[in-house]
């Protein structure tokens, strides 16, 4: 099933939060002697909707109708939304041993006995 939400995301006001420089995050990569990438998949589900937002998201089928009470990607500001979430989850740690581009991460260390002490930051943290 497909919803499209062009009219609501018409409606509501863009987020500016911005999101990171890919050429930024890439450019900070080469010094460090192991990278490791993670893909949050499918973590825009994990994200509750604002109670008083779930009811813009409502659809209807033949049996009933439903809305959502996570966040939807196709939203207008779903990016942003997530973007700020991981930037504050992962203050500590961005530009110092990961980056993060709003589901993409990477985990950089500099030294290979390093490594899984790095990583163990970044699993604790979530």
């Amino acid at each position: 099933m497909c919803i499209d939400y062009t009219d609501l995301n018409k409606a509501f006001p863009k987020d500016a939060y911005l999101l990171p420089s890919i050429d930024r995050l890439v450019d900070r990569a080469p010094s460090h002697a192991l990278l490791k990438f993670l893909d949050a998949y499918s973590s825009y589900n994990q994200i509750m909707m604002y109670l008083p937002d779930e009811e813009n998201t409502t659809f209807i089928i033949d049996q009933a109708n439903f809305y959502y009470r996570v966040m939807l990607f196709g939203l207008k500001n779903a990016r942003a939304t997530y973007q700020r979430l991981m930037d504050k989850i992962f203050h500590q740690q961005i530009g110092r041993n990961m980056e993060v581009y709003v589901d993409d991460m990477v985990v950089k260390t500099t030294s290979v006995e390093a490594h899984t002490a790095d990583l163990a930051e970044v699993f604790n943290q979530i």
